[in-house]
């Protein structure tokens, strides 16, 4: 299961990550955000052995700073994250390989 990251941890295991990092911005409360966690779970699984990619995520009840830097209205959404740069984001329920393909057109075009 994705690692949460508060405030305080962001800059450190984020923006100075050595690869990709997918942020799962949710809330506690919001049913998307629920049905998305299999699916990401998948997804991290998927490079669990490469070590390609980190996934994260942020609770935007909590970590209102992270949320505010990458303007978050929603949940869940999805950042992509390379070298502390924003590639690109998805908002909204995604099933796993609507999230991999994500993932790999963004970083082809990074």
């Amino acid at each position: 299961m994705a690692e949460r990251v508060t405030d305080a941890e962001f800059g450190a295991k984020v923006l100075e990550s050595p690869v990709p990092v997918l942020i799962d911005f949710y809330g506690d409360s919001c049913v998307p955000c629920k049905r998305l966690a299999p699916q990401l779970a998948k997804v991290e699984a998927a490079h669990a052995d490469a070590g390609d990619l980190a996934v994260v995520k942020v609770n935007t009840s909590f970590d209102r700073e992270a949320a505010a830097r990458y303007g978050v209205m929603g949940t869940p959404t999805l950042v992509l994250v390379k070298g502390g740069r924003e590639l690109d984001r998805l908002v909204g329920f995604q099933r796993a390989e609507q999230v991999e393909t994500f993932i790999k057109k963004a970083l082809a075009e990074a």
